[in-house]
């Protein structure tokens, strides 16, 4: 067996295929891509209204004299007092941000921030206010009275309008805002919300898995990997692309197995995957292979619905723990487990073995995704008499849905609950 690191494509494990797929998931889960994109919107729409008043007269209507009669010392101060109320506000909705976020990773578990960061709503709330702030200082340096140098006065009345306008539309943000954040930190919507992203998750594996198209070339041979590929830094595998590894393997008659499950911490010794070659393949085509991989400083719930069931578990942890003691919280996230399970054992053919040519890797296994739930929460459960009952109560309608042979883990764990230590 021959041992690759291949130190030297550690760019290629960073920065190519799997590394953009990590880059547009962390784009997507961030806080200021948004808000960024909608101050660039509005210098765009500075820049638009500009053109459109030094044009009026080319446009096909014209408004009333009463909405462009504003002197140029008027609209001055009407700018300014928007751009300074404007960012005086984004303060406080910044601060109030912070606010649900520290108490959400205090009370409910530090791995729930990204929920938070992920939050369209107040994505689009610090956008539409700073890209408004950004619109009116940018057309308030327009505006000229007329005094100095024989400067003729020049108001950009249309872009004014615009401007008052978004400030109504901010009013309205705001009010949006300060209803939204109490939502985001309500127990049962986190609970809800994570359970849902869970079934969605799993309902994708099992839509991926086309079961009618398995080919036997996609079982590794009967023999020791001909290379290993290892990480090149140490972080959590994040995302794999299956697709670009199957293209490779059939282009190379390889045989490719991930060996390390996705969210699995690895170092610069750790296998990841494990190839099997007729010839010796060359050193950019390993290096392509370790390009479909990207590491992380953390775990995400991207390709890694385990992830997700953890957080659950984390929730009735802390809901259970002397000092919060909630068992109702910890019921809620129960139900949310019952229900991501109950999706995993009737939707479509279940969780499955994927069938792509010539790839293998670890897969989850109603088992597996049930040992990431009720298990690990069983010692939290048993001395909690009200929740104990409710999720034996769980687990015997999930044991008369489930499958025949996915049923032995729940009669297990019922099992279990009911007896002493």
């Amino acid at each position: 067996m021959e041992g690759t690191d291949l130190k030297e494509q550690a760019g290629l494990s960073m920065g190519k295929r799997a590394y953009l797929l990590k880059l547009l998931q962390d784009v997507r889960a961030s806080y200021w891509f948004l808000p960024t994109m909608l101050v660039f919107v509005g210098l765009i729409l500075a820049g638009v209204m500009g053109w459109i008043d030094q044009n009026a007269a080319s446009l096909p209507f014209q408004l009333p004299q009463t909405f462009i009669d504003t002197q140029a010392d008027g609209a001055r101060s009407t700018l300014a007092v928007i751009a300074q109320a404007i960012i005086g506000v984004t303060g406080v909705m910044f601060s109030m941000t912070l606010v649900a976020v520290s108490f959400a990773s205090g009370n409910f578990g530090p791995r729930l921030i990204g929920n938070f960061m992920r939050d369209r709503g107040n994505q689009w709330s610090l956008g539409i206010l700073i890209s408004t702030f950004v619109y009116a200082l940018t057309v308030l340096r327009t505006v000229q009275d007329g005094i100095d140098g024989g400067v003729a006065e020049y108001v950009p009345q249309y872009s004014l309008i615009v401007a008052l306008l978004l400030t109504l539309l901010c009013i309205f943000t705001l009010i949006y805002f300060i209803h939204h954040v109490p939502e985001t930190i309500n127990v049962s919507r986190i609970s809800a919300s994570i359970g849902a992203s869970l079934e969605r998750q799993v309902r994708n594996l099992i839509d991926g898995h086309d079961q009618d198209d398995k080919d036997d070339a996609r079982q590794k041979p009967d023999r020791s990997p001909d290379h290993v590929i290892c990480a090149s830094v140490s972080g959590y595998i994040q995302t794999v692309n299956f697709d670009r590894l199957s293209d490779l393997a059939q282009e190379h008659d390889w045989h490719i197995e991930l060996v390390t499950p996705i969210g699995s911490f690895v170092t610069c010794a750790t296998p990841v995957f494990h190839v099997w070659a007729d010839q010796k393949p060359q050193d950019d085509d390993l290096g392509a292979v370790a390009g479909c991989f990207a590491v992380g400083i953390s775990r995400t719930e991207n390709q890694n619905p385990t992830f997700l069931a953890e957080q659950l578990v984390e929730m009735v942890a802390r809901a259970l723990s002397p000092g919060v003691n909630d068992p109702y919280t910890a019921m809620d996230c129960l139900n949310r487990m019952s229900g991501a399970l109950t999706t995993a054992a009737t939707y479509g053919q279940g969780l499955q073995a994927p069938s792509l040519e010539r790839v293998s890797m670890p897969y989850l296994t109603f088992e597996g995704l049930f040992a990431a739930t009720f298990p690990l929460c069983r010692q939290y459960i048993k001395p909690d008499a009200l929740v104990l009952d409710h999720t034996v109560s769980l687990l015997q309608t999930l044991a008369d849905i489930v499958p025949k042979a996915d049923r032995v883990p729940v009669e297990t764990e019922i099992h279990m609950l009911r007896s002493a230590d």
